[in-house]
This record gives C-alpha cells, structure tokens and sequence, in this order.
C-alpha cells in the first residue's frame, strides 16, 4: 500500500513538474525571445499609419478604387463576419483558404474569365496576353498581400491616369516597396500592395 502511495506522489509530482514547464516557463521563454528578438514578426508583421494600425505584411486587403494598385483575387473579405448573415439569423465565421479548383474544372475557367474581364475593362490599355497569371488567379491560402513588379507595373497607366502622378514616380513606388529573390534565387520578386497604396495616399494628400 505504501508503494502505491509513493508511486502515485511521484506521478503528480512530475506532472506538476512537467506542468509548470511546458504550460507556463517554456511559453513565457519562447514569447519573450519571440518579442526581444523579433518583435515585428512576433506582433504578426503589422503596418502603421499615423499610429493607427491599419493591416498586416501577411495578410492582402481588397482595393478596387481606380486610384489604387489592385492585389490577386481574393479568397475572403478579410472580415471577421459576413455582415449579411445567414437565414437564421446568425452571422457567419469566414475561413481563409482557396476553392484549390482542378484545372480541368470549369469553374475556374469561368473564374479566370471574369477576372480578365474585369482587368481589361479597369485598365483598357493592356493587352490580354499581358497579364501575368498571379493577377487572375488565387493562391491556396488566399491571403496574399504582394504581387509580382509585373502585375504591379502594368496597372501604373490606370493608376497615373486617375491620379494625376507621373509613371516615373509611380514606378520608383513600386521599386521602393520590391522585395528580390533571397540570395537571388530563392523565391520570387515579389512588391506590397498595402504599402504602395499608402505611399501613393501619400502622394494625393
């Protein structure tokens, strides 16, 4: 009987042990270095403006004001709740994801479709053959927040037009906000459509 009860202390005392360390010291180790080391990152990569918070590095935001550099089609409105509802009268959660559809489906050639529509018809002066994939097509996360210098600098007419700022102001914008290729050949070129928009806001003001 003894034994049982020295084998039971044992037990809670290492699942104390283990306890306090995975569920308290080694959370609060990580979060810490997380914060001195990369206090960005670890703040989700968020982008200010004034002071006020207005995105994240990591996440797209839909912009479809002429004015603006337009991202990918976008699997979600980034809000936490569609304002319409449900029938039941309860809002609906927003997941972010993809349809992921097969390219033998025809959903998304329809898809595809429209996009190029749309694109055509917002910047006239382009030709079909000109657009670059990532600008009609979504990722399988949905949430992305830069496309290549391609896409970007082929909406600078619709852009220069409705503003009034100079292609070559606008094309040093999108070369200010480009990330390159790691080591220069891992990844791809790839430019913030949240932070050109800022700074072409910043233009107009």
């Amino acid at each position: 009987m003894r034994k049982i009860f020295i084998h039971i202390r044992r037990s809670v005392r290492l699942s104390l042990l283990f306890g306090a360390v995975c569920g308290l010291f080694y959370p609060l180790l990580i979060t810490g270095l997380g914060q001195f080391i990369f206090p960005v990152q670890a703040n989700g990569s968020q982008i200010k403006q004034d002071g006020k918070l207005i995105g994240s590095a990591l996440i797209g935001q839909e912009f479809s004001s002429a004015a603006f550099l337009h991202g990918r089609p976008s699997a979600i409105q980034y809000n936490t709740y569609l304002s319409e509802g449900d029938p039941s009268g309860q809002r609906r959660d927003i997941t972010s994801g993809s349809q992921n559809l097969a390219p033998s489906n025809p959903e998304l050639k329809v898809r595809v479709q429209k996009e190029l529509s749309l694109l055509i018809e917002e910047n006239p002066t382009i030709s079909i053959r000109d657009i670059p994939a990532d600008l009609v097509t979504t990722s399988a996360s949905g949430l992305d927040p830069e496309i290549s210098p391609e896409s970007a600098k082929l909406q600078l007419p619709r852009i220069s037009k409705t503003t009034g700022i100079s292609l070559p102001r606008l094309e040093e914008i999108i070369d200010k906000h480009t990330v390159t290729k790691i080591f220069g050949f891992l990844g791809e070129d790839r430019v913030s459509v949240l932070k050109v928009n800022i700074d072409i806001m910043k233009e107009l003001n």
